[in-house]
């Protein structure tokens, strides 16, 4: 369901992003498109019916309404909460997250600006 990204500054996210929807596809969700998005900061989108959830690598997890949103464009939620818990917590625990209807403060936890290599490093260790 998630295709490779041409840019591979982007693509090091994809086993992540994959993880994630097998995760949520376990607990009974049915994501209906995943991709990968634009760069500063770099995210994803997983769709689901009238609801979607976005990562990104600053503040993590969130999920909404879905509004709108395409490959190379920003997913646009309504009536957003975020799930919490870091940037990078397990595929799992998002699913959990989600099934519970957490919903935790915005939190920036990290600038994309901030050792982009050593977030990918991380991804690449736990999910490639």
């Amino acid at each position: 369901m998630v295709k490779p990204h041409e840019d591979v500054k982007l693509d090091v996210f994809r086993p992540y992003l994959a993880e994630s929807v097998r995760a949520l596809e376990a607990a009974g969700a049915e994501p209906t498109q995943a991709w990968l998005d634009p760069c500063g900061p770099r995210d994803a989108t997983i769709v689901m019916g009238a609801k979607a959830l976005v990562w990104d690598e600053e503040s993590g997890w969130r999920v909404g309404d879905f509004v709108s949103g395409e490959p190379g464009e920003r997913t646009r939620l309504e009536d957003v909460r975020h799930l919490g818990g870091g940037v990078l917590i397990e595929p799992s625990e998002v699913a959990a997250r989600m099934a519970a209807g957490t919903s935790e403060p915005y939190r920036r936890y990290r600038s994309h600006e901030d050792d982009p290599e050593g977030l990918d490093a991380e991804v690449r260790a736990r999910y490639s």
